[in-house]
């Protein structure tokens, strides 16, 4: 596999069909502020990001610029900042769910 994508031209990491996909910690609750009650959700005492078509709610997909752009990006959970690009852990994401993110641009375009 060459070179990852930019995280713009991807997305990968921030799609799953799991309901708990992205944990939230006590710290990762703090930081989204205001968004928090819109952006997670508790299962039992464990909190994490809500999911949306797919994937994560914060996900802003800008179809006009083909963009995926995080819309807490500053505030994203720890989870989300310790996944490097290019990293293994990167190359996975893109290998197991690569054609999700296009999928879903491909879906917005159609409805236009």
């Amino acid at each position: 596999m060459g070179e990852a994508p930019a995280c713009l031209a991807c997305g990968a990491c921030c799609f799953s069909r799991l309901p708990n996909y992205v944990r939230v910690t006590g710290a990762d609750y703090s930081r989204l502020e205001a968004r928090v009650d819109e952006l997670t959700h508790f299962d039992g005492n464990r909190c994490y990001m809500n999911m949306h078509e797919g994937h994560c709610a914060a996900l802003v997909i800008d179809s006009a610029t083909r963009r995926f752009v995080c819309s807490i990006y500053e505030t994203r959970p720890s989870t989300c900042r310790d996944l490097e690009r290019a990293s293994a852990a990167c190359r996975g994401e893109l290998h197991d769910k690569g054609e999700r993110p296009l999928l879903l641009l491909t879906a917005l375009l159609a409805r236009r």
